[in-house]
């Protein structure tokens, strides 16, 4: 058993808990079974400090090669930063990874000069808890190894990325240039945390406990927002602030993932009854194409086309559902006539016997729109009001607001009230009712992706649907991507 503090490998330790000897040797100090047990299995514990030789972390450590001591109570006692320590203290290696290192996805947490190290180190632990990618700890906040601040992580501090000693504002510089939304947190805020965007990669930035976010801090940020309360508190702690930003990320990326999966089974749905059309009509020409009519051939391949079409239709709404999910969805703006849009898809419906005509009204343009997206958003219309009327063609117009364009598709003998029409742009699992389960949800998520909006209106039997897009008057030619 060890006793003297004069011991080398306890000299050593104890002078971790000053941070110029833990920037020197790019060590620190981990208490308690919690923290031990994290860097253990980590791999970053090099020497574990223990009341108990027989204790199951010793016995953990010694098999890992960790170099494992008995000591005295009251050497643990002078080792430890808590009065009453746990029974094991250990020593680990740094673990933090430079700005470039840092996974440019998910959630990512940003603190600006915070001085508390159990605030810091909660943070930390919420990160971590919330599914975060990473987080960074500027230069003038509290030291990340500080023992109170790995404490308080909990073990988190080996659990995910942590950047350390970077300016704030370098680190907004390189998060944005990665595509991170930065968004600065303060309770002036003129966005509403519950109400803005978190899609794609997004940071919070997180200030002093005194003193906030400095201007020129915010200044640089993509958005500053507030966390609403409704109670008379003037504010909320930094930590609990921070986990109430956090976890409402996680609840979003967790229902985005639901939707998805919902999406998934829609599609696969969906592309069930052309896929079985398509193949019956295959296996008939295959077999019987010699002892058919012309006319017969004719009709079955015009029905092959038109279901390869619908399938084809179907996956676009996917792959942009699924990059609508992932915040990866990109616009891509060309100068184009919408009557000749609707014609050509009118041609392409007609083929099926039974579909209504689809007529076109209002103002052709052109218009600097996504045409591919615009596309799918009128096939949309148009399946829905096959689906939920029944008198009459479907009437397609569209016309300039200023600097928006109005599109709309409407249609006689409404069978669904403006309520229950409004919940069609919901995306539905298959056996929840007719008709497409996400074509109207990819449509409403498009248009907002560009800025727009999406609605459906009932009135006199009429049913109609409406996209109002911004138009640009000057874009970045891009070439159009498939999908």
């Amino acid at each position: 058993m060890l006793s003297s503090a004069r011991n080398p490998k306890v000299a050593g330790a104890a002078r971790l808990r000053k941070r110029a000897f833990r920037e020197r040797d790019r060590r620190f100090l981990v208490e308690g079974a919690q923290g031990v047990g994290e860097g253990l299995e980590a791999g970053a514990l090099e020497t574990l400090f223990v009341l108990d030789p027989h204790d199951p972390l010793a016995v953990r450590a010694r098999q890992a090669g960790v170099d494992v001591h008995h000591v005295s109570e009251d050497l643990l006692r002078r080792l430890a930063a808590t009065v009453t320590p746990q029974g094991v203290l250990g020593v680990a290696r740094f673990v933090d990874v430079d700005l470039e290192e840092l996974p440019a996805e998910g959630c990512l947490a940003l603190l600006h000069e915070v001085r508390d190290p159990g605030n810091a180190g909660t943070v930390i632990r919420s990160a971590d808890a919330a599914g975060a990618s990473g987080v960074v700890v500027s230069t003038r906040s509290v030291d990340v190894y500080n023992p109170k601040t790995v404490r308080a992580t909990a073990g988190s501090v080996f659990h995910l990325p942590i950047v350390r000693e970077v300016p704030t504002e370098d680190a907004i510089r390189r998060l944005r240039g990665e595509g991170v939304r930065v968004l600065a947190m303060d309770g002036r805020g003129d966005r509403d945390l519950y109400g803005i965007d978190l899609g794609g990669p997004v940071a919070f930035c997180f200030g002093n406990e005194a003193h906030g976010l400095p201007e020129e801090i915010r200044a640089l940020a993509d958005a500053v927002v507030r966390v609403p309360h409704a109670g008379k508190a003037e504010s909320l702690n930094l930590a609990a602030a921070a986990t109430v930003c956090l976890f409402e990320w996680a609840r979003r990326a967790h229902r985005s993932a639901e939707a998805l999966e919902t999406l998934i089974a829609a599609a696969a749905h969906d592309l069930r009854s052309p896929l079985t059309a398509m193949k019956g009509f295959g296996y008939a020409l295959e077999r019987h194409a010699d002892r058919m009519e012309p006319e017969q051939r004719a009709m079955m391949l015009t029905g092959i086309v038109h279901d390869a079409d619908r399938m084809d239709t179907i996956l676009r709404q996917l792959v942009d559902a699924a990059r609508l999910v992932g915040g990866s969805f990109e616009v891509y703006r060309e100068q184009t006539d919408l009557s000749e849009l609707v014609h050509q898809i009118a041609e392409q419906q007609a083929r099926d016997p039974e579909h209504p005509p689809i007529r076109w009204s209002g103002e052709a343009g052109p218009f600097l729109i996504d045409p591919a997206r615009m596309r799918t958003t009128v096939l949309a219309f148009a399946e829905s009001l096959v689906w939920w009327t029944e008198e009459g063609p479907i009437e397609v117009g569209a016309k300039r607001r200023g600097a928006r364009l109005h599109l709309w598709a409407s249609r006689s003998g409404a069978r669904v009230s403006a309520e229950e029409a409004e919940g069609l742009f919901r995306p539905r699992r298959p056996g929840t009712g007719a008709g497409s389960k996400m074509g109207l949800y990819v449509a409403r998520g498009v248009a907002e992706a560009q800025g727009g909006r999406a609605w459906a209106e009932v009135a006199d039997g009429v049913l109609s649907f409406h996209v109002e897009l911004p138009l640009p008057e000057r874009v970045a030619v891009r070439e159009a991507a498939d999908g």
